[in-house]
């Protein structure tokens, strides 16, 4: 990401705001997609974070982050295992493959906005649970694009409210742990950090899992070692 000397002024404080939770907001999907996916043994796929000029970046561009994903400074291109959604189902009879992939895209649509959402409590020394954030909430985060895509995949689900409600609960309290995760979370921030420092306007989905893979591996590294000097 290219920078420019930044002045101190509300006015650039926030757009320095604006950036830190976007770039929280596309850690959060682009860890998701990669953690998340490994974890539920699915199959890799390509995607790349994507981000525009600094120098475009103003501060209606914070203002404009809640209802429009097309005014965010990065966004995350590809990354969904399901591109073309079936027609919706009178029941949710979906093969077991197919329903892994399915409810795995929808979980790293909602890491998204739920990541930027702790960093802004975390920043606010405030608390982060499902009582305060809840999926409401997640279109004050930036998740109204997130929140579209989900319903678009919930509705060719099922035609029935109730079960998309109860799915969409389901798998929103999914993200929600792992976004609460220690790991996780460690992985995200490391990420978040490296696309605030980066020069670049595109980074690879091999980079990112580099960076990733080595935050967790780390993480588990020095918890082990904790763990070993306390029973020493």
């Amino acid at each position: 990401m290219k920078r420019n000397k930044i002045t101190e002024s509300p006015c650039q404080d926030r757009v320095i705001g604006h950036k830190q939770r976007v770039a929280f907001h596309e850690a959060g999907h682009a860890a998701g997609i990669h953690l998340n996916n490994k974890a539920k043994h699915l199959p890799p796929i390509f995607f790349k974070i994507i981000f525009k000029d600094i120098n475009d970046v103003t501060a209606a561009d914070a203002l404009a982050h809640q209802t429009s994903h097309d005014d965010c400074i990065a966004h995350v291109e590809g990354g969904r295992l399901i591109e073309m959604l079936p027609p919706p189902l009178k029941k949710m009879e979906l093969a077991k493959e197919y329903m892994l992939a399915f409810e795995a895209d929808i979980i790293n649509l909602l890491i998204g906005p739920l990541a930027e959402a702790k960093h802004v409590a975390d920043t606010d020394a405030e608390l982060f649970n499902q009582q305060l954030v809840n999926v409401k909430a997640l279109k004050n985060y930036g998740g109204s694009y997130d929140l579209a895509l989900v319903n678009e995949y919930l509705q060719s689900l099922s035609v029935d409210k109730q079960q998309r409600d109860e799915k969409l609960d389901e798998l929103f309290t999914v993200a929600f742990d792992f976004v609460n995760n220690a790991a996780n979370w460690t992985a995200i921030t490391k990420l978040a950090d490296y696309i605030l420092r980066s020069n670049k306007n595109i980074i690879c989905c091999e980079e990112i899992m580099s960076i990733v893979d080595q935050s967790v591996e780390l993480f588990h590294s020095r918890r082990t070692k904790t763990r070993n000097a306390q029973h020493g």
